[in-house]
């Protein structure tokens, strides 16, 4: 049996930041705050994290900036709590590095389902995958959770691997938004194409040769996306 999650609440308002704790409590977390970006960066610092709730709109170090910080120290999952609900403000929290985006306000049922869904991971396609050698530029191993280009490790978040991990494992074959989102974000999730959007720009910036014009992760018009593996010569 694995312990409960761990979840830190990052606000800068105690009344929210109490609110949050009681559900998390109710609902068997262990929950941590930090009042600041500063104070959250000094608790992963110091402490095991398995998600992270943050607030956008804080004094001091702003949320996008603290996502970013996070995002650069850690693998944690990340969830940006926002009263911002424009298309341009989601995508600027995923590019920061975040998982997902909740608009305020939200029910206690909204964020205990996405919490269960960040903290979900696909699984393997299975249960002893061999690693997938994509080319000499790319290789993945499924098993380590691992991806090489040009020899090196390339750091992906749990979020970015688990879409390549799906995408690979259907290689060739046109995947739909809708089911991109619901098996790696989960059943919730289905019109939320904008994170499709952000994610697969931030995976070509990593493992294509020319992002510009991908090789492997190509784009299928008002489909969804595609991975292409290289015909064996």
């Amino acid at each position: 049996m694995h312990p409960p999650a761990r979840i830190l609440i990052v606000d800068d308002e105690p009344q929210i930041r109490r609110v949050m704790k009681t559900a998390l409590l109710s609902h068997k977390y262990q929950a941590m705050e930090a009042a600041s970006g500063e104070e959250a960066l000094e608790t992963l610092r110091s402490q095991s994290v398995d998600l992270v709730l943050l607030d956008i709109n804080m004094p001091g170090m702003g949320g996008i900036a603290a996502c970013r910080e996070i995002r650069a120290l850690s693998e944690v999952a990340i969830i940006v709590l926002s009263v911002r609900n424009q298309e341009g403000d989601k995508i600027k929290g995923l590019d920061a590095g975040a998982d997902d985006y909740i608009t305020k306000p939200f029910s206690v049922n909204e964020l205990m389902a996405r919490i269960r869904a960040n903290l979900r991971r696909v699984p393997s396609p299975s249960e002893d995958p061999a690693p997938v050698i994509v080319s000499n530029h790319l290789s993945i191993d499924f098993s380590a959770r691992q991806v090489v280009v040009k020899g090196k490790a390339v750091r992906l978040t749990p979020k970015e691997f688990d879409l390549l991990q799906f995408l690979v494992a259907n290689a060739n074959r046109p995947l739909a938004h809708r089911k991109l989102l619901q098996t790696v974000w989960g059943g919730e999730y289905g019109n939320e194409v904008e994170y499709l959007r952000v994610f697969v720009s931030q995976l070509r910036k990593k493992i294509e040769p020319n992002p510009a014009q991908p090789q492997y992760l190509q784009t299928e018009p008002w489909v969804g996306y595609r991975f292409v593996l290289p015909e064996k010569s």
